[in-house]
């Protein structure tokens, strides 16, 4: 310090210095901020951590879903014992969603290739029930052909089309109770389930429930007519080939009957067929007679005609349960292990280790194999891939245990515990153990997708079959739906969509555990 400077320090007034605490009892404040406990802390680090939170959110959606969307589903994977009429490998559909023209659950699917006879079937279907299975036309080819001496032009087409609209009409066979009851239900509810009975003699002996229409040949050309009188035949003047009641028909036919447009009471609805009759129906309005609503898949329906929508959720929620399951277990058993091994150590931990050591050594693939070859004829498929999990996967937590437990025997507050004569076990589930909850934790939230991803890759290479039991799972939805990629790939998606969310949302979610728990980083504002 210069001379100057000390110049004025001397230059300045005693009555200027005074003293901070004259004659006041110096203490410590108390603290205006509340004090966060351990939990607390880690939540509010947990929160820092967005792509955590919003995997946390991802984790409860799909947990929801799993639980709640077989109970809104109007369907059930019991539905096929119950009646034959189902959409397979039908697109995703809303009908509300789909006359708003969005290009969004309308049912789309591709159709290519598509020849005259079909188009012309499906234009007749449209002329028919009112319902037009061609969304829109991608793409026509046009061919010139020599048919029977003559040049003729023959179309093919590329269609994007309604799945369910596209089914049209079937023959079916039914009592003639039946027959009364939907009639009755059409009347009620002014739906046209029933339509006019097509004999196939009149129209060229073609097998074919959507051709109401008369034909020229055997392919099926449509004869069509003048109906304006300008000379020109429109694509959609069909002439109806209905049987009349001059024929044979199975009912009588002057009872009420919900009739199509244009009947003049002459057609017919049924043939006589033994006891029973023979029907058309429209395949759409008849699904809507059976279940009391129109066909409406979210999702679509697998190869097997299930709504996928319930199918995931009840596939999910036998994942997520045992997944729960089989984490709480080898936690328990783990945490137990883990710990003797690490609060004893010595001898006691190197034969543990050892033993530990040759459990781990056998594959979980063999022992899953194995296991279900063997054991599952004798407890179930289920129990025994529960057992399979459980031999070996505790393994991972006993060690994690015995780490923590290594790591904090050698505390002070360990030793002085054990100064004033604390139980071993006390130590150990007193003291020790809260210590490494953090840890833990973090651990068995990692161990839930591990055990779906094992059980879901299981269950799609076909290793084990727990559909008999569950009714599906992820796995079997993904096996079911790879064989109809090409055909119908919302199959596949689906399945493997909640999946892949569910993989990286719990991984992201452990992660955040672990940053959030680990004790280095408490009191850190992130």
């Amino acid at each position: 310090m210069n001379n100057t400077t000390n110049n004025k320090l001397n230059n300045i007034p005693k009555n200027l210095f005074v003293f901070a605490n004259d004659g006041e009892r110096i203490h410590d404040e108390k603290l205006k901020t509340k004090a966060r406990g351990f939990l607390k802390d880690a939540f509010y680090r947990f929160k820092k951590n967005k792509s955590s939170v919003i995997a946390a959110f991802i984790i409860i959606f799909l947990v929801l879903f799993a639980i709640f969307s077989p109970v809104i589903s109007p369907y059930t994977l019991q539905d096929k014992n119950i009646t034959e009429v189902f959409f397979y490998e039908a697109p995703p559909f809303i009908e509300s969603i789909a006359e708003k023209n969005l290009g969004i659950f309308d049912g789309g699917a591709k159709r290519d290739s598509i020849n005259d006879f079909t188009y012309n079937k499906y234009m007749a279907i449209y002329k028919e029930t009112g319902l037009n299975p061609v969304i829109s036309i991608d793409k026509t080819i046009t061919t010139k052909v020599i048919y029977r001496g003559q040049e003729r032009e023959e179309h093919y087409y590329s269609l994007t089309n309604n799945a369910y609209y596209e089914k049209g009409a079937e023959f079916r066979t039914m009592t003639v109770e039946e027959f009364y009851k939907i009639q009755q239900y059409s009347i009620e509810n002014n739906i046209q389930v029933i339509l006019p009975y097509v004999h196939k003699n009149d129209i060229k002996k073609i097998d074919d429930a959507d051709i109401w229409y008369k034909v020229t040949d055997n392919k099926g050309t449509p004869q069509l007519k003048d109906v304006n009188g300008d000379g020109v035949k429109d694509v959609n003047d069909y002439v109806p080939a209905y049987s009349t009641a001059k024929d044979k028909s199975g009912v009588d036919n002057s009872v009420p009957l919900k009739r199509v447009a244009g009947d003049d009471g002459s057609y017919i609805y049924s043939y006589a067929k033994g006891s029973a009759v023979h029907v058309r129906v429209n395949y759409y309005n008849y699904y809507t007679y059976l279940y009391g609503h129109e066909p409406m898949y979210i999702f679509g329906t697998t190869e097997g005609g299930y709504c996928l929508f319930e199918a995931i959720g009840q596939g999910a929620r036998f994942s997520l349960i045992f997944a729960v399951i089989v984490a709480s277990i080898n936690m328990f058993l783990g945490i137990i292990y883990g710990s003797i091994e690490g609060y004893f150590g010595g001898t006691t931990d190197m034969v543990m280790e050892r033993i530990s050591d040759i459990l781990s050594g056998v594959p979980t693939m063999v022992v899953v194999t194995l296991f279900q070859l063997h054991l599952a004829q004798k407890v179930g498929p289920v129990p025994s891939f529960l057992f399979a999990y459980i031999m070996t996967g505790w393994i991972g937590m006993a060690s994690l245990t015995r780490k923590q437990f290594y790591r904090f025997k050698g505390q002070e507050y360990v030793l002085a515990s054990r100064t004033l004569g604390a139980r071993d076990t006390r130590i150990m589930f007193k003291h020790i153990f809260p210590n490494s909850l953090g840890t833990i934790i973090t651990s068995c939230a990692l161990v839930i997708p591990g055990v779906i991803g094992s059980e879901t890759t299981l269950t799609y290479l076909g290793i084990i079959d727990l559909s008999k039991v569950t009714g599906t799972s992820l796995g079997v939805l993904m096996q079911q739906g790879q064989n109809s990629m090409s055909t119908a790939p919302h199959s596949m998606i689906f399945p493997a969509l909640y999946f892949a969310l569910l993989m990286i949302a719990f991984n992201l979610f452990g992660n955040g555990l672990r940053d959030a728990f680990n004790p280095s980083t408490r009191g850190e504002e992130g």
